[in-house]
């Protein structure tokens, strides 16, 4: 065992050091550095080596892992023991007849017979029957209740326009008191203007008084 760890170390060694040989090789001849095709060959030369080396490894045999775990080499000698095969076959037909009789045993104890079994298909059909029975009546409230719904839709629609039409009603009130208050300040104007014609009449008048008058005063 110490030997294989020995030999891995210095083959790791190996290994590491021919890479580094090839990669430098390649990195002189990338980079047109002097001597770059010898340092190239070198490292081709050195990895070819190495993997020369490889090919003459020994293989390390694969651990005993029967040895951590006897089951498994337990389980392998039943494999390969034809005895053991029937003793295995024999043991888990005799488990599946336990299990079976076991299973019986528990039906029988709950009463589950083939009468129950009948009963039990015969209410799943009965209630298949009333489902589908209920399905006409279901579809009858899913089309009432659309209806329902459809009348609330009306009345809100309704309502709108109630209150549309309160609110012209309103504009056109008011719209006809400010008519009437306009028609009574233009009665109000037309009076005031002929109560102003009238006062202007008089005023010519007098003033045509005080100019005859005048007239008369230079003659004489």
């Amino acid at each position: 065992m110490a030997q294989s760890k020995t030999r891995a170390k210095v083959m790791n060694m190996v290994y590491g050091l021919g890479a580094a040989v090839v990669i430098l090789g390649a990195l002189f001849k990338i980079m047109h550095w002097p001597f770059g095709n010898e340092m190239l060959i070198l490292g081709l030369c050195t990895e070819a080596l190495v993997f020369t080396v490889s090919a003459f490894e020994p293989v390390d045999e694969g651990y005993d892992w029967s040895l951590v775990y006897p089951e498994l080499a337990q389980g392998s000698a039943a494999i390969t023991s034809p005895r053991k095969k029937e003793v295995v076959i024999e043991e888990t037909k005799d488990a599946q007849g336990m299990l079976s009789k076991k299973l019986d045993d528990m039906l029988r104890d709950a009463k589950v017979d083939a009468a129950l079994m009948t009963s039990l298909g015969d209410s799943i059909r009965n209630f298949e029957g009333a489902a589908k029975g209920i399905a006409p009546t279901v579809d009858a409230m899913a089309s009432q209740k659309k209806y329902s719904q459809e009348l609330t839709t009306a009345a809100t629609q309704m309502e709108t326009l109630n209150s549309i039409y309160k609110v012209q009603v309103e504009s056109a009130s008011r719209q006809a008191e400010i008519n009437k208050a306009v028609a009574e300040n233009a009665g109000k104007l037309k009076a005031e203007m002929d109560s102003l014609t009238q006062n202007l009449a008089s005023l010519n008048g007098v003033y045509g008084g005080m100019l005859t008058a005048m007239h008369g005063q230079r003659r004489a």
